[in-house]
């Protein structure tokens, strides 16, 4: 029998960053040390999390580099993560911050009802933890990707990943290859529409 110790819920530790938070700014920095290990996958959740609202523009440009650097990490088997320091030290608004962890809770408050330890040899995995870094990476690199309205799709991917990693539910990461494997078809689906844009244009003006 199993004698480790049941990980805490993520729901928790976004409860315990909101009452942190009432003391202090937070940092990359301090999320990963509060963390360690599950920092990996909190991060990169509170970096996506807010692509699936409304932003301005440029600030993929700002989040998503960090979201990638660690996805890579993931990929190369990395437990501990690592950010440069003028990075780690990068200081969320204290009303940024309270409003993507209240938003974030709300989601892990949903998804904790059907989400649950499952299929555990294949979540505890360490190749596993790879090919989960190397989804995240990509589906990182389509929300980094110019195209417009299209954030929210590659974003529910990598929450997958990100909820699936943080409370070892293998079944969910399943759920999450074929999140990625549907992504990567509609992206393509999309660059070749606007490849092929200005030919069907042209026939139809004609």
């Amino acid at each position: 029998m199993d004698s480790k110790p049941c990980p805490s819920k993520f729901s928790q530790e976004i409860k315990t960053l909101l009452e942190q938070l009432a003391h202090r700014p937070l940092t990359l920095a301090h999320i990963l040390s509060e963390t360690s290990e599950r920092g990996f996958s909190l991060v990169i959740g509170l970096l996506v999390l807010p692509f699936l609202f409304p932003m301005p523009p440029g600030v993929t440009t700002l989040l998503g580099p960090a979201c990638l650097l660690l996805s890579l990490q993931m990929t190369l088997g990395r437990r501990s993560p690592w950010l440069p320091r003028r990075v780690a030290q990068l200081q969320f608004p204290s009303v940024l911050a309270r409003q993507v962890l209240s938003n974030l809770s709300r989601v892990t408050r949903l998804t904790e009802r059907v989400v649950r330890p499952r299929l555990t040899k294949i979540a505890g995995s360490a190749h596993v933890w790879q090919i989960n870094g190397l989804c995240m990476s990509w589906l990182t690199l389509l929300l980094m990707a110019p195209i417009p309205m299209t954030n929210p799709i590659p974003t529910v991917g990598i929450l997958i990943f990100v909820i699936a990693t943080l409370e070892a539910d293998g079944l969910m990461m399943c759920l999450g290859y074929a999140a990625t494997g549907l992504t990567t078809g509609m992206f393509g689906l999309l660059i070749y529409g606007l490849w092929r844009s200005p030919d069907l244009i042209m026939r139809w003006l004609q």
